[in-house]
């Protein structure tokens, strides 16, 4: 029997709280070169609009960083970067660098004081460089106020009845009675501006900013519904102005409400993160130099199929009838012919059951682990 070396496709997620893309791709490949088989392998990190996309953009296109000061979450400075690609025609921008949790401690989380406004400054640094269009990640911020904060930093002015100008964003929307965009930056007007989605929720509701991401972000019950009451007023404000229905707009929730507030004041088009990413990075055409892909997250589960990183790999893997194996921190018990569908395997890379704190310090070692016995599994048949 004629053994032949398989080009293996390794293209990861972030794992949470633990591993970047790129890092879980690196240890996935550990495992792989330690086991008994005999393969070629292309590390493919991929991002799906979560914190980290635009970084992996940025490289894997040969982009390069223009760094500015910006404000942070609570108005200090902080140095942030953007990225430009396409000869620079295009900025990639991470939410995160300017407004992100990161920037924080814990006893500072508080999403009634936090705005977006640095990432607002981040986006003029883009225009500043005659760009024609601008990519936003949006993963990981710190803040829930609509995307009010950027708005203000490009010119939009929120008024309350009296015609004053409202600078205690996002708290201050609870006042908000007019949206004066007369000295709205006109360089927007000729930008395409396009905004990576990895989840679904609406702005407002039990599924919305402030229910979901609220809490994630040092939210109090308290603050959730001070925020849900906030970002309620900015929905009815724009329904008003504009006829655009904000409240069920699907990706409105992400980062905070910022993609409503960005797709209704500045015409921003909503994206599925992994697709626009996977387009734009040319994946296909890694995929039509491989022969097995393998694809990981800290979960995989029904909520990957929503347009999560793993499930957009596998089914463009699909498309070229490859088989896909799912390497997670947490796998359903129960097999799941959905899933099944779109992963030939699944593997739960821990162990044994242990703490969050625990699974998330050893992910590496579980991942190269896991990798070691997978690549001796397909040993027996490559």
């Amino acid at each position: 029997m004629i053994h032949v070396q398989p080009n293996i496709l390794i293209a990861p997620n972030a794992f949470k709280h633990s591993l970047d893309a790129v890092e879980a791709a690196e240890a996935i490949a550990e495992g792989l070169q330690a086991s008994r088989l005999s393969c070629a392998y292309e590390l493919f990190p991929i991002g799906d609009g979560g914190n980290g996309t635009c970084r992996l953009l940025i490289e894997r296109l040969g982009g390069t960083k223009i760094e500015a000061t910006v404000n942070d979450p609570l108005g200090r400075p902080v140095k942030a970067a953007i990225g430009l690609i396409e000869a620079g025609r295009t900025a990639v921008i991470e939410m995160a660098d300017a407004s992100g949790l990161h920037l924080l401690s814990m006893d500072e989380l508080n999403p009634l004081k936090a705005t977006s406004y640095g990432t607002g400054q981040l986006i003029r640094t883009a225009l500043d460089r005659g760009v024609r269009r601008i990519i936003l990640g949006m993963g990981g911020s710190a803040t829930v106020d609509g995307g009010s904060g950027m708005l203000d930093a490009l010119g939009v002015r929120f008024l309350d009845s009296d015609g004053n100008r409202i600078g205690d964003l996002p708290n201050g929307l609870r006042r908000l009675s007019t949206i004066d965009r007369s000295a709205l930056d006109d360089r927007l007007a000729n930008v395409e501006l396009t905004i990576l989605c990895d989840v679904d929720n609406p702005l407002l509701g039990e599924r919305g900013a402030a229910a979901v991401f609220g809490p994630q972000k040092g939210a109090t019950p308290t603050m959730v519904q001070e925020l849900e009451h906030c970002l309620s007023v900015f929905a009815e404000v724009i329904l008003r102005d504009t006829e655009i229905a904000l409240a069920d707009l699907p990706h409105g929730g992400v980062a905070g409400g910022a993609c409503a507030g960005l797709h209704a004041v500045l015409g921003a088009r909503l994206v599925n993160g992994i697709e626009y990413f996977l387009e734009l990075t040319g994946f296909d055409r890694a995929l039509e130099r491989c022969d097995v892909v393998i694809t990981a997250e800290g979960s995989i589960d029904r909520q990957t199929l929503q347009g999560k990183g793993p499930y957009g790999v596998a089914r463009r893997a699909k498309i070229h009838g490859l088989p896909v194996i799912g390497l997670a921190g947490r796998v359903p018990s129960d097999v799941d012919v959905d899933l099944q569908e779109w992963f030939d395997v699944l593997l739960a890379i821990g162990h044994a059951p242990v703490p969050l704190h625990e699974a998330l310090a050893t992910t590496r070692d579980n991942l190269k682990r896991t990798a070691i016995q997978l690549g001796n599994l397909l040993a027996h048949r490559y």
